[in-house]
């Protein structure tokens, strides 16, 4: 989806989920209300039966968007959660086309 289709669904409550890394997200920023978990531990913290999973957005009842740094990790997570019976899609353009756009960003930055 765009990201103006993504703030949209969010507002209805979809789930964003940033699985960039955390250096990604210093660098750039992150989304304000996305919850950030990253791509390497994804599958673990969004399957419903992982004891890992996050109780809150691990649910096949959940809409869940997720956004990478340009869109293209977040296709290939997408597929896989799908997998697991979540509804799950993406950002087109991931993170740098939701900046463009001008959405929301707040700074994430350590220091």
């Amino acid at each position: 989806m765009t990201p103006a289709q993504a703030a949209a669904a969010r507002e209805s409550g979809a789930a964003l989920v940033d699985i960039r890394s955390e250096a990604q997200r210093s660098r750039d920023g992150g989304i304000p209300g996305a919850t950030c978990h990253p791509r390497n531990v994804l599958e673990w913290r969004l399957d419903p039966e992982c004891e890992h999973r996050d109780p809150k957005i691990a649910h096949r009842d959940v809409r869940v968007i997720l956004v990478c740094d340009e869109g293209f990790q977040s296709s290939l997570a997408a597929a896989t959660l799908r997998r697991f019976g979540i509804d799950a899609t993406d950002v087109i353009g991931g993170f740098q086309a939701w900046r463009t756009a001008g959405l929301p960003i707040e700074s994430t930055a350590s220091g």
